[in-house]
């Protein structure tokens, strides 16, 4: 009886969420209400259930700041308490002027020449979505091309899909650059480097293609309207997004003493919470002091509260199917479609992610695949991380596939059609879902002879 009740809970939440009529933090939170009210109280009679599901023990543990973080029950605070922090440190960022002063700064390197902006574009995309949320960088990035396309008469629509493509592809490198890089990160203790010598080899293969290919299907349009632009236009200056030199400085060397922590943390052994909160200290000091305790308490409240609360109810949902059982029969099927062959487990794990990252939230899918394949790695023989760069690459890179299929894709459609540049779906998915193929392809081949 539990199995059905956990089953039917997350199939109406995951339902709630496609169809987008509710915010989505109340459906995750309502639909973990009821998995420890009906699941783990009224069917399993289970308290401690409840309780290790809540794991609000692990604030308390040496473990969580410094060591292990490692917990594969309940509520994984470590993702939630890192995200949060990251939110500080890039609200922190943007408020000091340091992202459109790195975008002016780029146009004016290429002298504001269209072909090699959008190379450039994506090339940055990719790397700061290493580091920082997908959806910040398409957020500052696609707001500064639909300026820029104003001041040098282009259509800011190609460059603004390929920095999508390439924020999100970037975003596979590394265990901070993308929500499910973090969850399947702190679930498994995979470190920063992990990440970077697997995922990361993999993401920097596919850039270079992702490059080639849509450079070739925009190349001829944008320099068309290089030729057409006018030749007294006005250029704009980087000097002028700085308009507090302190804080610009503190805030970019705060930025750099977070990256130096979350590559080092292997040794260290400062734990991904930990490092949220050091971030969020370092930028709202820096902040306090150079700009203010105004500016400084805005950043705390600027952060995305609502997708800490989703990740809250979704980790409780996630829960009631594990230990209901559920995942465990789930992994058993995937094993036995499979043959036990650890080739076809990878290619089921990799396309089934990605086709269903392309169509719905790639966070609760690879949240709910972590103990799918930890299952399957216990009972198959098969290596664990090789299933888990499997199901990074193909969460974070399907939902390129479509306008829905990640946060960053809504934003930056979003952020053009505010410009008056709306995207239709047929316009994005006549250049996005054949490169979604393209490198979904390439992360396959590179995983069967990396790995296989």
């Amino acid at each position: 009886m539990e199995k059905i009740l956990a089953v039917a809970i997350f199939v109406v939440m995951f339902a709630l969420i496609i169809w987008d009529r509710f915010p989505r933090q109340w459906v995750t939170l309502g639909s973990g209400a009821l998995v420890l009210v009906l699941v783990f109280g009224l069917c399993m009679h289970d308290g401690g259930a409840i309780w290790e599901t809540l794991n609000l023990s692990c604030f308390i543990q040496k473990g969580f700041w410094v060591g292990s973080s490692e917990s594969n029950t309940g509520i994984n605070w470590s993702t939630i308490v890192f995200i949060a922090g990251m939110m500080v440190m890039v609200e922190g960022m943007g408020h000091a002027g340091i992202f459109q002063w790195l975008c002016l700064k780029i146009a004016k390197l290429v002298h504001y020449r269209t072909v090699p902006l959008l190379i450039c574009f994506m090339v940055m995309s990719a790397l700061l979505a290493m580091f920082i949320d997908s959806i910040t960088v398409i957020l500052f990035l696609a707001a500064v091309t639909a300026e820029l396309a104003k001041t040098l008469y282009f259509d800011p629509v190609p460059m603004i899909l390929a920095e999508i493509f390439c924020a999100n592809l970037g975003g596979s490198a590394t265990m901070c650059g993308d929500p499910p890089n973090i969850i399947i990160g702190t679930s498994l203790g995979l470190s920063f480097f992990d990440f970077l010598g697997n995922t990361g080899v993999i993401a920097a293969v596919c850039l270079v293609f992702t490059v080639v290919y849509f450079f070739l299907c925009f190349r001829k349009p944008l320099a068309q309207s290089e030729k057409n632009r006018p030749a007294d236009v006005v250029y704009p200056d980087a000097a002028s997004a700085v308009t507090n030199r302190a804080g610009f400085y503190g805030c970019g060397s705060s930025f750099l003493v977070v990256v130096v922590l979350l590559i080092t943390h292997a040794q260290t052994e400062l734990t991904v919470a930990a490092i949220g909160c050091i971030a969020a200290a370092l930028m709202s000091l820096v902040t306090l002091l150079t700009s203010g305790r105004k500016a400084a308490a805005g950043l705390f409240a600027r952060v995305d509260y609502k997708t800490l609360l989703f990740f809250t109810g979704l980790f409780v949902v996630v829960t009631g199917l594990e230990r209901t059982g559920c995942l465990a029969v789930l992994a058993d099927c995937i094993a036995r479609l499979s043959g036990g062959k650890a080739v076809v487990m990878v290619a089921i794990i990799l396309w089934v992610s990605a086709v269903a990252s392309a169509f719905v939230d790639n966070i609760p899918f690879a949240a709910t695949m972590v103990p799918v394949i930890q299952a399957m790695a216990q009972t198959q023989g098969v290596d664990l991380h090789v299933l888990a760069w499997a199901l990074s690459m193909g969460t974070d890179l399907g939902g390129s596939a479509t306008p829905i299929g990640a946060s960053a894709n809504v934003v930056g459609t979003s952020v053009a059609a505010k410009n008056g540049h709306p995207v239709t779906w047929g316009k994005y998915c006549r250049y996005c879902a054949p490169a979604t193929i393209m490198v979904m392809a390439v992360s396959m081949v590179c995983i069967v002879v990396r790995y296989m």
